[in-house]
């Protein structure tokens, strides 16, 4: 009966005359199926060989590459941010730029996926006198229980890559705004500047452990500043909303800084709320990091799965064909 409705599935086809169901949502299909029956103390159809081979033919008519998303390498990041620096100044897109300029350095920095960014909240994020940023990981697609992790995201070189910096602008024009509007805001702005020094050594974090004083442009419903979303969505107008980005919106935005930027739509097409956390193994593995010391950061327990970013992204990085005197 499986195998019979996976090879009914993998023959229906979309308006556009495509296959409407890939091998990989047939697998998790699979997955899924067998995870059900396990639970109930019966054998996994999955695992019988008539439906292991009604899998294997779809993959073999199926032969066609994975769409990958393409890194964004730390390069790329200074080109977005070109882009992105006249839109600090100016409402309403100050907020707006301010929030995606955080969530790129510390999506890239802190190899995140994108559902772990927006699950952050302004108190799993700490300013650590040495390290940097101290990032609370409460739960992640490999801690499925929530056994809690630290991620570090330290100071960088240059104000305008540097991740803490970042987000200590963020949180203090979304704070400005909390308590004055739009004027409190774009005042923090100007009188701070923008990215021209470094502003991650002198941070008070109190303000995250505190209720939010003033009126002016917080919600009622505010929630206490620590247990706010980090990355809220934000309104057209400048207004943050009560409720944080979608995973979707993150990718929306990438797509969106690239193509102002000047990407071409093919290398717009390409990009996704992945390349964040792509960007950072390539550009590692490119820099001459080792795989045991990129997991400690992405988070992957085997190291096999480091493979695909440097087969794809970073093909001659410990190469022979380098050695070689061509």
């Amino acid at each position: 009966m499986v195998a019979a409705y996976l090879t009914d599935a993998a023959a229906a086809l979309s308006s556009d005359g495509r296959a409407q169901f890939s091998p990989a949502t047939l697998s998790r299909w699979v997955s899924s199926i067998n995870q059900i029956h396990t639970a109930a103390g019966l054998s996994a159809p999955g695992r019988s060989e008539v439906v292991r081979r009604a899998l294997s033919g779809v993959r073999r008519s199926r032969r066609t590459p994975p769409k990958r998303r393409s890194p964004l390498l730390l390069a790329d990041l200074r080109t977005i941010h070109a882009e992105l620096s006249p839109s600090l100044r100016v409402w309403p897109d100050a907020m707006a730029a301010h929030r995606d300029g955080a969530l790129l350095l510390m999506g890239f920095a802190g190899a995140h996926r994108r559902s772990e960014l927006v699950a952050l909240r302004m108190r799993d994020v700490t300013v650590h006198p040495a390290d940097g940023l101290h990032i609370r990981m409460r739960s992640s697609k490999t801690d499925q229980e929530a056994h809690g992790a630290v991620r570090a995201l330290p100071f960088g070189r240059y104000p305008a890559t540097c991740p803490p910096c970042a987000l200590i602008r963020w949180r203090r024009v979304l704070f400005a705004f909390d308590e004055g509007g739009r004027r409190a805001a774009m005042n923090e702005v100007h009188r701070r500047g923008l990215t021209a020094e470094h502003c991650c050594r002198t941070v008070d974090d109190s303000k995250v452990d505190a209720d939010p004083g003033g009126d002016g442009g917080q919600p009622a419903e505010q929630a206490p500043v620590g247990e706010r979303w980090l990355f809220p969505s934000i309104h057209k107008s400048g207004r943050p909303g009560a409720g944080p980005m979608s995973g979707d919106a993150v990718a929306a935005m990438i797509k969106r800084r690239a193509a102002a930027a000047g990407y071409t739509p093919a290398q717009v097409d390409l990009l996704g709320g992945h390349s964040l956390r792509s960007g950072f193994v390539t550009e590692a593995f490119r820099a001459g990091a080792d795989a045991h010391s990129i997991m400690r950061q992405t988070g992957h327990k085997d190291p096999k799965m480091l493979e695909v970013y440097a087969r794809e992204h970073a093909p001659l990085v410990g190469n022979a064909v380098m050695k070689l005197d061509l």
